[in-house]
């Protein structure tokens, strides 16, 4: 009677054990990350809806949260700057999983790059990550929300995953401190084969 109740228990505890690792499979493979626009006040919203409708376009898994002051921890008082890896940490912390957040800005952003304390960058984001953050600041101004665009769908890439990229049309180009944005105008082909490992959709 004591051998049979044990083989029943372990055949149920096998069974259970069977569908719970066959559903956190499914959904590790299935789950779809949703990108959180948050901008910061300084942030126009026409602009923040502008850069979040040109992301759904190529991923719809979006949402813009309410517009957040920038931390006064991540400002640069020598320079008037505010730290892009401080910003990065902030919204880090209030990114659950599953979800990554941008952060979109119009003040001038720095990073530490080589030997370069406080270098001067258009948008930050770290591979993988949760969180990244973009600034229009460095833009042309007569076609602003585009670049904006761009350098922000930039920064989601390497929190996906992707490395810069040698196609010059490509997203996910190296700026190397410049401005190539209007050259850029999508993700190559090799990239985009990428992201489809991370669920995202192409046509």
């Amino acid at each position: 009677m004591r051998r049979s109740s044990w083989l029943l228990f372990t055949l149920i505890f096998l069974l259970i054990f069977s569908c719970i690792d066959k559903k956190t499979s499914l959904l590790k493979n299935n789950k779809e990350a949703v990108i959180l626009i948050q901008p910061f006040t300084d942030m126009n919203s026409v602009t923040t809806k502008f850069v979040a409708d040109e992301i759904k376009k190529i991923y719809p898994h979006v949402k813009i949260l309410d517009a957040i002051d920038l931390p006064k921890s991540a400002y640069y008082k020598d320079r008037n700057r505010y730290r892009a890896d401080s910003i990065i940490k902030l919204l880090r912390q209030k990114t659950e999983e599953g979800f990554v957040t941008i952060g979109l800005t119009t003040k001038d952003i720095s990073t530490t790059k080589g030997t370069i304390k406080d270098f001067g960058v258009m948008g930050l984001g770290y591979r993988p990550g949760r969180s990244c953050v973009a600034s229009n600041f460095r833009l042309n101004k007569n076609n602003r929300n585009e670049q904006f665009f761009k350098v922000a769908i930039h920064e989601i890439g390497h929190t996906q995953g992707l490395e810069h990229c040698p196609e010059k049309s490509c997203f996910m180009r190296d700026a190397e401190g410049k401005n190539h944005t209007d050259d850029e105008t999508d993700f190559c082909t090799d990239c985009k084969n990428f992201l489809k490992t991370k669920n995202w959709k192409f046509d």
